[in-house]
């Protein structure tokens, strides 16, 4: 047995157990002891940089062999999926569980359905061939469709409409593997990659298309981004937090593996598009640009603090293939960095979020405020992560948005950079009303007896937030694993330190901005604190306008947040881009209705037989 095989074994041991056992109390921490296990079990494959190790596991269906192996890039994105699922579980191991269980929910179902998405991603990230890549793809679409719809109401016809999206996207894949099977007879990556050379540009035009726009589904890349921010709000506690850290990452490694893997970014530069001067390198990097900043902005508009992370959590996504986009040393390592970044600070701020919503029982910005009174340390918790969220130091945040900008300076494109540089400036506006909303201003009345967090919340989040803002301070304690998932897919590998990158012309050394903005907070509280003239107030108490405002005089202005700039904004929001996202939106809705009341039909799997037979003609003609 290898130690990969060590690893499928303890994952799959999971799932069953959880499902015998799921329903006691206990669950929840033995649940993150066996994550635990994953961890260790992950630590202990040792991957020379540039190999790969294999697993003893394989079959083969209609004589396609299909193999697992791990390398450098599947390490790294198993290390998140494993980290994502053991914070998740412990923060649902205590309170938060006993008051999912009082509200009629089942722990057993929550808690095997993590470990499925968790087992299903390990398959996904294993994958030797794209027929096993295509295997662990479907089964985590369908481990994600349970954790959506676990909520049920709503969280259901969200799921749906995720569902209709993921059908589409799986059957655009299925037509790329057919028709490679038709081209080159094999569906193995390193056979694949030795016969692409050999295919006209049509041929791998059709490729491009048929497996970017199928990935693209669970990437949530525009126009296929509509059903992930309803899906990942709707989704109880912390299944959002692990959703949200991970799981559309799931697209972005699949694209990696086809698009960067196996047709390489030279030949996507050589792919022209006609009558225009793009290329589709050019066609990803607008994508990416326009996931930037299109659903940045949306989460600027929301009231919702679960819907406004989610919509970011969409926009974050366009960096990390921005970076990839750059295709050098520094952008790929960007890119990559990025996915671990963000699933650091993303959990922890859907952590905070529902730690408040399970205080107050709302997450309605409109209905919160001054709350750093009554929970300080949750409070601590979404300051470190909207710092990082929003690209700013010292937080890891900032060092993978860096070198993005910097590659992109680097490779001549300026247009992309400032459409990062937008995105940013969009997602600093919107975690400000998040936090704000939510800590800052004047405590509600019907607030005044609400508490901290419990522990068993707590503790996840913190930890949370400590790495959030080491990998920030050593962010070569990341780039080590990013320098060994860029050989992985013969990608220029960076040539990092443990403070950041050295480079002749400006480099990032993290060690020296934190030391000096430390000491300038230090100078900072020691001149507040020593003055003598600060007085504590009341949290009821305010301040506006000159005049002290008691608690007496209720004064909230959290309601209607940058009610200015929307005003300024309007006109061109409710122009062009308006009338845009309202008909993708309209085509998308009619599509998920179809596909509703396809499932909901009496007999669907006679209709599937039917529809898939029909693609697979057209592909194969």
């Amino acid at each position: 047995m290898t130690p990969l095989d060590r690893l499928y074994l303890t994952s799959a041991l999971t799932v069953l157990v959880l499902l015998l056992v799921g329903r006691t109390r206990r669950a929840g921490w033995l649940a993150t002891l066996l994550y635990a296990g994953q961890v260790l079990a992950l630590i202990g494959i040792d991957i020379p940089q540039g190999a790969s190790v294999p697993s003893t596991l394989a079959l083969s269906v209609l004589d396609q062999p299909m193999h697992w192996r791990f390398d450098g890039l599947s390490w790294f994105f198993a290390l998140i999926t494993l980290g994502a699922a053991l914070f998740a579980s412990w923060y649902a191991s205590g309170a938060w569980m006993d008051r999912y269980r009082a509200q009629g929910h089942s722990p057993c179902l929550f808690h095997a359905t993590l470990a499925l998405n968790v087992f299903g991603m390990l398959l996904l990230l294993g994958s030797g061939d794209l027929l096993s890549l295509f295997l662990g793809w479907e089964l985590v679409s369908w481990a994600s469709l349970l954790m959506m719809a676990l909520a049920g109401g709503p969280a259901t016809d969200a799921a749906l409409r995720y569902v209709a999206y993921a059908m589409g996207g799986a059957m655009a894949v299925l037509g790329g593997l057919t028709l490679l099977v038709t081209w080159v007879g094999a569906l193995d990556y390193a056979a694949v990659r030795t016969a692409l050379p050999q295919l006209g540009d049509s041929q791998v035009w059709t490729l491009v298309l048929l497996f970017g726009g199928g990935f693209a589904v669970k990437m949530a890349l525009p126009p296929f981004h509509l059903w992930q921010a309803e899906a990942y709000a709707r989704t109880p506690g912390p299944g959002a937090a692990f959703l949200g850290a991970i799981s559309s990452r799931m697209g972005l490694f699949a694209l990696i593996i086809v698009l960067v893997r196996l047709i390489g970014l030279a030949r996507l530069d050589a792919l022209a598009i006609p009558l225009t001067l793009l290329s589709a390198r050019g066609l990803l990097g607008g994508v990416a640009a326009l996931a930037i900043i299109l659903p940045t902005f949306t989460a600027l508009k929301q009231n919702d603090a679960r819907l406004l992370l989610a919509w970011h959590g969409i926009g974050q996504g366009g960096y990390m293939l921005l970076g990839l986009v750059a295709g050098n040393a520094l952008g790929s390592a960007g890119g990559l960095m990025h996915v671990f970044n963000h699933a650091t600070y993303q959990a922890a701020l859907f952590m905070s979020v529902f730690a408040v919503l399970h205080r107050t029982g709302t997450a309605d910005l409109n209905q919160l405020g001054g709350l750093v009174v009554r929970m300080p340390l949750s409070f601590l918790v979404m300051l470190v992560g909207i710092i990082g969220l929003a690209g700013l130091p010292p937080m890891n945040g900032f060092v993978s948005k860096w070198l993005i900008y910097r590659a992109l300076i680097d490779q001549g494109m300026p247009l992309l950079f400032v459409a990062a540089v937008i995105g940013t400036l969009g997602t600093i506006l919107s975690v400000y009303k998040l936090i704000h909303n939510t800590f800052l201003g004047q405590l509600r009345v019907e607030h005044q007896s609400v508490s901290e967090a419990p522990l068993s919340m707590l503790i996840p989040m913190l930890g949370l937030s400590l790495i959030v803002f080491v990998t920030g301070f050593m962010p070569g304690l990341v780039l080590r694993w990013v320098a060994a998932a860029q050989a992985a897919v013969s990608l220029p590998v960076l040539n990092y330190t443990l403070g950041g990158v050295a480079l002749p012309h400006g480099g990032l050394n993290m060690l020296a901005v934190v030391g000096v903005m430390c000491g300038g907070f230090g100078v900072g509280a020691l001149l507040f604190y020593s003055g003598g003239r600060t007085q504590r107030v009341h949290p009821l108490d305010n301040y506006a306008g000159g005049h002290f405002l008691t608690a007496a005089h209720r004064y909230q202005y959290s309601d209607n947040f940058y009610a200015g700039l929307m005003h300024l904004i309007g006109p061109w929001y409710r122009g062009s881009f308006r009338w845009l996202e309202s008909g993708i939106e309209g085509l998308v809705g009619l599509l998920a209705h179809a596909s509703q009341g396809f499932y909901r039909h009496a007999q669907p799997a006679l209709y599937l037989l039917a529809a898939t037979t029909l693609a697979l003609a057209w592909v194969v003609s």
